[in-house]
């Protein structure tokens, strides 16, 4: 039976696919005691890199929204990799780092962070609910526009 989780992400008609093997010499996600750390998750959907380039210049905030709220669903995935597939375990989002490839003179990082933060809160309730940082980056790995990572609790 599909749990409370599963159930909210099917009414959102989000399809969780197998989280990305990482790419380079780390893993995707660390479990230390009750709380698991995610690798930044990047626009990886399908096996294909999205939204591509720097907000502010090749992209809308709007287009930084979705890119984050991909980045938040590749999370979601690796949670329930992390939870043995159940991700009722998640007890809470602690914290979301977002990095948004922008130029020199963009300024809102946070409402581009705010596809993340408003998936987790979407999907687990008060629950979702976390601190973060918002921040600017220069360049992002393959010219990505959004990285998030995130620290969760689990039971």
């Amino acid at each position: 039976m599909a749990g409370k989780i599963d159930a909210k992400l099917k009414e959102l008609g989000i399809d969780l696919k197998e989280p990305a093997a990482p790419v380079a010499n780390y893993v995707g996600y660390v479990i230390s005691g009750n709380l698991v750390f995610v690798s930044g998750q990047v626009t990886l959907e399908d096996g294909q890199l999205k939204y591509l380039g720097k907000v502010g210049a090749d992209l809308s905030v709007e287009d930084g929204q979705k890119a984050a709220r991909l980045c938040a669903i590749n999370i979601v995935a690796q949670l329930k990799a992390a939870c043995g597939g159940d991700l009722d375990r998640v007890k809470r989002i602690v914290r979301l780092g977002g990095f948004v490839n922008s130029t020199p003179d963009f300024t809102q990082q946070p409402e581009v962070v705010n596809g993340a933060s408003d998936l987790m809160v979407e999907v687990f309730g008060d629950a979702g609910r976390h601190c973060r940082a918002a921040v600017s980056a220069g360049a992002l790995p393959r010219n990505v526009a959004v990285e998030v990572d995130c620290i969760a609790e689990i039971g």
